[in-house]
């Protein structure tokens, strides 16, 4: 393992499959650096779940990560491409393991339902949908969650992303430990 790099990264990314905690580990990094919070699905997602025209929801994109440091959440890879990896210089990718991954889910769609949270535009979580339509985010992970698996595993030895630092965190503890160290962002971690 190479050693840590010098340059403290400004322009972080945080990936991993849906409920796995993105926004909240982005969140947290984004305070701590002082750095602008971008949260993809806050970009994405118009009123009654509708989605934007893809130049619109690119071009929202870009604005929201033209400044100089930022801490994204989100994948959204197949819609943007590279936009956002071009300019950054630390993926973080949160890899739990599937068990983690659907209770972590389960919690926060039952939190969001109980509070009547409002999300995005004028969004809230609609709890039967989860269980009884193909709209479900547990069947969407199910279903999603060996396919970012495998292009974040792609990307890490891509040559095409050797100016990115990746650090993988397979587990909360992990997670935590990172945090408590100062996020330290290691070298090219598979």
């Amino acid at each position: 393992m190479a050693n840590p790099p010098t340059k403290t990264p400004q322009r972080i990314v945080v990936v991993g499959c849906t409920g796995v905690g993105k926004s909240v580990l982005a969140e947290t990094i984004a305070a701590r650096r002082r750095l602008p919070f971008v949260e993809l699905d806050a970009l994405f997602w118009l009123p009654d779940w509708r989605t934007p025209d893809p130049d619109d929801f690119r071009a929202r994109v870009r604005d929201a990560t033209s400044g100089e440091g930022w801490v994204v959440a989100g994948n959204y890879d197949t819609r943007l491409g590279s936009l956002v990896w071009e300019r950054a210089e630390l993926v973080v990718w949160l890899d739990y393991g599937l068990p983690r991954t659907m209770w972590q889910l389960w919690r926060r769609t039952w939190r969001r339902w109980r509070a009547n949270e409002l999300l995005w535009g004028t969004n809230r979580e609609i709890l039967w949908r989860h269980f009884l339509t193909r709209e479900s985010l547990f069947w969407y992970l199910l279903r999603s969650r060996p396919r970012v698996r495998r292009r974040l595993l792609d990307a890490m030895t891509d040559p095409g992303w050797e100016h990115l630092r990746f650090v993988r965190l397979r587990s909360p503890g992990e997670m935590e430990r990172w945090l408590a160290e100062g996020f330290p962002a290691l070298a090219r971690d598979p």
